[in-house]
């Protein structure tokens, strides 16, 4: 499951090799990059075949066991509850806090429609007749009062005949029903329904993997499906709630929730990291929650409400701090998600809070509203995020949205409270200002904090595309550096804290552990099926800041994909060039080279067939490099000195050769072209226009960076001033075309030298 996944931060090194699983075992020389590594390569989704193996067993028949347990559970409480009689009406509180008859179809009681009900049998009627939990009254002996008037009530309505008494002095005797199943209002089904998911994703997480961390979660989806439970049985009440809900409500709520904040303190000390001093923090709210819980149970702990809300304000504020101790020790994205939900859950809170307390003193249905709806939706939001977080990483949509829903409708019902308690407003006012605010906040906050919780790409189409095709070419040349030039693509993409390179093999991209990291596997994209890929890895998105999701892994396929297609679109115009470059060397050998070698046997002087001669010679150069797809640099330096010998002796020039590399390299065309014709016009220059006695020529390439250095001494001077024409021009078009820079100075105490400089060599085309 997501929940379980590593916790500490990892040196990482490119390359390294994987183990088998046996080496695995006995070898002592493990890093701890193996372990994420191991970790990560052993995530599956419970939809593979290892999962499915993982699951046979006990863990797969106790799973089958709780969920049977809970629809029986669930199907017995609803029996418990469509067997005991009710009178089939249904009441609402007035502004003054009395009881209204709202509805009914008891052909008796529909003449009293709108009428006030002041007694039940023997029994005094008011509006805390219909405040269904005592778990939101803040007032003790209210409290008390309100479980003492619930089991009168409902012991008055399991007569026989019941008789109903109004404010105008007319009374009308009817007779209770079982509701029966169908009876049930539809509230109840939704929330048993959301409390039965609730309790199954909890024990799918426990059994998945019996952690600490999944156990932590477990007990907090249980809590909070028995948080739904009581709020379905309460949802059920009309007049009177039945026994024993009356005096367990308030324990058992507080208890839920108290239990549930400390076991998110207790979660945030082991992930997504363990924090220093984190097991005495958890046993010490663990303390504080079971304590206050056992004091209100037994009725000793006065001011209950107050304790129950300081308490889970207090341990979310804890909770709080402890992620933002975490982050600052180790820079994980999931420790600012949970900060995120957990700031947005904190503030719902103390915004309900505020409004119950201020309203407390409200006579009529705003208290009973804020009381009942304010706290439902509460809860629904809270069992919402706690159903969402171990799918965080998958990015379920649906989830994320329904859980900002939930949170602006809490927003919107404590607001409206508020609004009535504090300034006064009416119903209307007060309902259509907060719902103006909410939407408000909702529609400025929502991308915000979807923005925050997938982030953005910090990387341009435009410079993706230019990386996809760099990366291309680089291919082509270099098939060993696929890992290296994609990590270095992702890297620039998601700007992670830490990327590795491995052998191990993955057959697809796919988010790892809570959402941390990001497993691609390096595809072939340069024919050699017998290369090993292997597989890249890499952690915390954008420096730490967000988490990876199914969206990135997609982006990440679809970039391969490019990467792939450009490849491919590479390779077949190199094809188209390499095809027309024959065609243009056979071209020219054919046609130009016998021509020139006719004109040569009848030149009508020795100096003209002596000039045709050369320039056959360097015609055959020129065909012979077009033909060849490219050229090692030892071969291309002999026969640029060979032909550059030939034509300083005709000239009567004296040649200084030096060349010098640490890697005899592959030329490719666009360079060997390059390089050939500027050392041609080089020398034309030093030979037609310095009139040097001269050249000294040296050519050197180390650490990927290439020299060429021609210096004569000629009559040149002032090169600043001369005129740039077709040959210097050229001279600087092609080495600006490698990437380079080219640059003419005077030498004393005679002659000119031209410096080229090409830096990163290899990464030119």
């Amino acid at each position: 499951m997501a929940l379980d996944a590593p916790l500490r931060p990892t040196a990482v090194s490119a390359g390294r090799s994987g183990n088998t699983e046996g080496r695995r075992a006995s070898d002592n020389s493990r890093t701890p990059a193996d372990s994420v590594l191991d970790s990560v390569f052993n995530d599956r989704s419970l939809d593979g075949s290892a999962a499915l193996s993982r699951w046979m067993g006990w863990r797969l028949r106790l799973l089958v066991a709780a969920a049977l347990l809970g629809c029986v559970g669930l199907l017995m409480l609803a029996r418990a509850l469509a067997a005991p009689l009710h009178i089939d009406a249904s009441w609402r509180v007035d502004a003054r806090g009395q009881v209204e008859l709202a509805a009914t179809a008891d052909p008796l009681l529909r003449p009293h429609i709108g009428k006030l009900l002041v007694q039940l049998g023997q029994e005094p009627v008011d509006g805390l007749a219909l405040q269904h939990s005592s778990r939101w009254l803040t007032d003790d002996a209210v409290r008390t009062r309100h479980r003492e008037l619930h089991e009168r009530l409902f012991a008055a309505v399991q007569q026989e005949r019941v008789s109903l008494r109004f404010a105008d002095g007319s009374a009308v005797e009817v007779q209770p029903l079982q509701r029966g199943f169908t009876g049930l209002p539809a509230m109840f089904w939704l929330l048993c329904g959301l409390a039965l998911v609730l309790y199954l994703v909890a024990m799918v997480v426990a059994l998945a993997k019996p952690t600490s961390r999944n156990l932590i979660y477990a007990v907090m989806g249980l809590c909070q499906a028995g948080n739904l439970l009581l709020i379905a049985v309460e949802a059920t009440a009309s007049l009177g709630l039945p026994a024993p809900f009356p005096r367990i409500d308030m324990p058992a709520r507080m208890a839920f929730d108290l239990l549930t904040a400390a076991a998110m303190v207790n979660a945030v000390c082991l992930h997504p990291r363990r924090l220093p001093g984190g097991a005495l923090i958890a046993l010490g709210t663990w303390g504080v929650a079971v304590g206050l819980s056992v004091l209100a149970a037994l009725g000793l702990l006065a001011s209950t409400w107050w304790w129950a809300q300081g308490g889970m304000i207090g341990m979310g504020l804890l909770a709080i701090a402890l992620l933002s101790w975490s982050y600052r020790i180790e820079p994980h994205p999931f420790a600012v998600v949970l900060r995120r939900f957990g700031v947005v859950t904190l503030v719902t809170l103390v915004l309900l809070s505020a409004a119950v307390a201020l309203s407390a003193g409200l006579a009529g249905a705003s208290y009973a509203t804020i009381s009942a709806t304010g706290s439902m939706v509460w809860y629904v939001f809270l069992a919402s995020l706690l159903l969402l977080v171990p799918f965080m990483s998958r990015s379920q949509q649906v989830m994320r949205e329904f859980s900002l829903l939930a949170a602006i409708s809490t927003v919107a019902t404590s607001l409206d409270l508020l609004f009535v308690a504090v300034f006064s407003l009416g119903q209307f006012a007060s309902l259509t200002l907060s719902l103006f605010i909410s939407l408000g906040v909702y529609s400025g906050a929502r991308q915000w904090i979807l923005n925050q919780l997938l982030g953005s790409s910090m990387l341009t189409t435009e410079r993706m595309f230019e990386q996809l095709y760099r990366i291309a070419r680089e291919v082509e040349a270099h098939p060993e550096r696929i890992p290296a030039l994609l990590a270095q693509l992702l890297r620039d993409l998601f700007e992670p804290m830490e990327v590795s390179l491995s052998e191990r093999q993955s057959s697809l991209t796919r988010v790892a552990s809570d959402g941390s990291t990001l497993l691609v596997p390096v595809p072939t994209l340069s024919g050699d099926k017998a290369m090993s890929r292997g597989s890249i890895t890499i952690r915390f998105a954008h420096r730490g800041r967000r988490l990876f999701t199914h969206d990135d892994a997609r982006l990440t396929d679809r970039i391969v994909e490019q990467l792939r297609r450009a490849v491919a679109f590479d390779k077949a115009v190199e094809q188209g060039r390499s095809e027309e470059r024959l065609r243009l060397a056979q071209d020219l050998h054919d046609d130009i080279g016998a021509r020139l070698l006719t004109l040569m046997y009848k030149a009508q002087s020795p100096e003209m067939e002596e000039y045709v001669r050369h320039t056959l010679q360097d015609l055959k150069t020129l065909t012979r490099g077009l033909a060849a797809p490219n050229h090692r640099l030892s071969h291309a330096a002999a026969e640029w000195k060979a032909d550059l010998t030939q034509r300083l002796t005709a000239a009567h020039v004296a040649l200084g050769w030096s060349c010098n590399f640490d890697n005899d390299m592959l030329l490719t065309v666009v360079q060997w072209s390059a390089l050939t014709r500027v050392l041609r016009e080089l020398v034309s220059n030093a030979i037609a226009h310095a009139q040097a006695q001269r050249l000294d020529i040296d050519f050197t390439l180390a650490a990927d960076r290439l020299q060429l250095t021609v210096t004569d001494d000629g009559k040149g001077r002032n090169p600043r001033a001369w005129s740039h024409g077709l040959g210097l021009g050229g001279v600087r078009k092609r080495v600006k075309q490698l990437g380079g820079e080219v640059e003419w100075r005077e030498v004393e105490p005679r002659g000119i030298r031209c410096q080229v400089t090409i830096r990163e060599w290899s990464e030119r085309p």
